[in-house]
């Protein structure tokens, strides 16, 4: 009883409680974020339960099945990895082999600036890490320096640059009216950007847009880029898959070296070896010489560590395999090309297809373009009639992806749109 009295008439600590106020508020200010426009796209097909229904809004190859594919040269290398290599760490920098076999093939099989150790060079969590370790890279050591971003750009690059605070600004690049290159507006925001800009440009296969420049057009750009001591930054996401050629669709980035740039470069075998899951790619920034190479590359390493500390194994193991042996390097250049020609065939089928059906429209652009993506020109409301009235799914900006067109739906497709289109 005594004991009773005692416990009752002590005075009891506030401190858990406000402690515990403290803890149940720590998140309430959280709201959910936006929904990313392509996933979404992807949730609201698979909700639909109509037989018809065409998915052609996410940026992953199908077969003419309208299936994944693993590439067989994937397969094989795999065949060949499976019990015979450990899983131990990779360094901070990745795989070795992985990187030289990459460096190969965006500065040249025979590159005397490979040759000359002038490239750092890291392995990355595909294109989308290695663009974000260029951004950090620039924030640290270019702090006052911002980037140029075309509009349109894929979705993501505004993020990547944003999180890593990069002041950010655009320049003109796709011209509706004529759905291809607005190339002169964009020359003249080369030529206004302030000396020492940093500009993204897409080494081929535009996303979303799918308008490349021409030849010459690179030759320009990389004049006035050159003439403004602007940092070119080249995302190359789609190297093999936009023409079936992994030398010609690296022709712009090849310009830039003829004419002397110290360029930067993310590569990614997301969409060119089908390893999408495997998130293997590689960052690499061109330097003065062998001594300033390995200084970047020991900044770019330090980036990385208290990122991911270092870079998964599986996919460098499945590209080190691939490009290093002769013969699956030759079977993967036929199933890249066979990729690529899939979609120009699409291409070819859809706008066929709608010619002859009647359309007042020119749908000329939908064989300019090229890669996986087709920007098709038409209005977010139309797109939402495609989807409503014909279970066509895509993103609002009109953005088809030509992977999703297959010999079995491209009739469909046409016909939808030409529906929602005569009369504009």
């Amino acid at each position: 009883m005594a004991i009773r009295r005692a416990l009752s008439g002590r005075i009891m600590d506030p401190t858990p409680v406000v402690g515990a106020r403290y803890m149940s508020s720590w998140w309430r200010s959280v709201q959910p974020a936006p929904k990313d426009p392509i996933l979404g796209v992807t949730e609201a097909f698979l909700a639909d339960p109509d037989p018809d229904k065409i998915n052609v809004g996410v940026g992953a190859y199908r077969d003419d099945n309208g299936k994944p594919v693993v590439l067989e040269c994937v397969r094989e290398a795999e065949r060949r990895i499976a019990g015979n290599l450990n899983m131990e760490y990779l360094p901070m920098g990745g795989s070795v082999n992985m990187v030289e076999e990459t460096l190969k093939l965006a500065y040249g099989e025979n590159s005397e600036l490979i040759k000359d150790r002038r490239i750092a060079a890291v392995q990355a969590l595909s294109g989308t890490g290695a663009c974000r370790l260029l951004a950090d890279f620039q924030k640290r050591f270019c702090p006052e320096s911002q980037i140029y971003i075309p509009v349109p750009t894929w979705s993501n690059h505004h993020s990547i640059w944003r999180d890593a605070q990069v002041p950010q600004k655009t320049y003109h690049y796709y011209h509706p009216e004529s759905k291809g290159l607005d190339f002169a507006a964009m020359i003249d925001d080369i030529k206004n950007a302030p000396n020492g800009s940093f500009f993204l440009l897409h080494a081929c296969a535009h996303n979303p847009t799918g308008v490349d420049p021409t030849e010459e057009q690179w030759r320009e750009i990389s004049h006035h880029i050159k003439v403004k001591g602007h940092f070119p930054f080249f995302d190359m996401a789609y190297q093999g898959f936009a023409s079936g050629d992994p030398e010609r669709d690296a022709k712009s980035i090849r310009i830039f070296l003829e004419d002397g740039h110290h360029i930067g470069i993310a590569q990614s075998y997301a969409k060119n070896m089908g390893l999408y899951g495997q998130r293997v790619g590689c960052l690499s920034v061109l330097c003065e010489d062998e001594k300033q190479a390995v200084a970047v590359k020991s900044q770019l390493q330090q980036l990385a560590r208290p990122m991911y500390s270092n870079p998964p194994v599986h996919g460098a193991l499945i590209v080190s395999m691939i490009l290093g042996d002769p013969d699956l390097k030759k079977l993967w250049l036929k199933e890249v090309k066979v990729m690529a020609d899939r979609i120009i065939g699409m291409r070819t089928a859809l706008r066929g297809n709608l010619e002859k059906l009647g359309s007042p429209l020119s749908w000329q652009h939908i064989t300019n373009q090229i890669g996986m993506f087709c920007y098709s020109g038409m209005t977010p409301e139309q797109v939402d009639r495609l989807t409503n009235e014909f279970h066509i799914y895509m993103t609002r900006n009109g953005r088809i992806s030509m992977a999703g067109v297959t010999t079995g739906n491209v009739e469909y497709l046409a016909n939808a749109i030409h529906q929602v289109t005569k009369s504009a």
